[in-house]
């Protein structure tokens, strides 16, 4: 007599919340509120701190340089990376350049195998 088939579910499903992840955004009042908390902090509490709160010790340097160089204005950065260096009509301009040459080159080699097909052989 053969043995029941049984029906195992393999398929793995991730959680939802682990799905997918977003950069997190801090406001200005949260950075400010962590700045003033460590520098409050005595020797050794600085780590706990940060542990605390899970930020990184890169992340409040940033905050400090970048409240001393232009104050709250400077914490309220929403864009994270560097600013873009061409406009979006400089980007256009220069992929429709490329697409220029790109096509001047296959018309040529075009151009090419028609004259190659009228000369006649000698």
């Amino acid at each position: 007599m053969p043995k029941p088939i049984t029906l195992i579910n393999t398929q793995v499903s991730p959680k939802a919340e682990l799905e997918k992840r977003t950069r997190r955004v801090f406001s200005t009042d949260y950075k400010l509120s962590i700045l003033q908390q460590a520098d409050a902090c005595k020797h050794g509490e600085l780590g706990l701190l940060l542990r605390r709160e899970k930020l990184y010790s890169n992340q409040l340097a940033q905050w400090r340089h970048e409240f001393a160089e232009s104050g709250v204005q400077g914490l309220a950065k929403s864009k994270p990376g560097p600013a873009p260096s061409k406009t979006p009509e400089q980007k256009r301009i220069e992929q429709l350049e490329k697409e220029n040459a790109r096509l001047l080159k296959q018309l040529a080699i075009k151009d090419s195998c028609i004259l190659l097909q009228k000369k006649p052989w000698h």
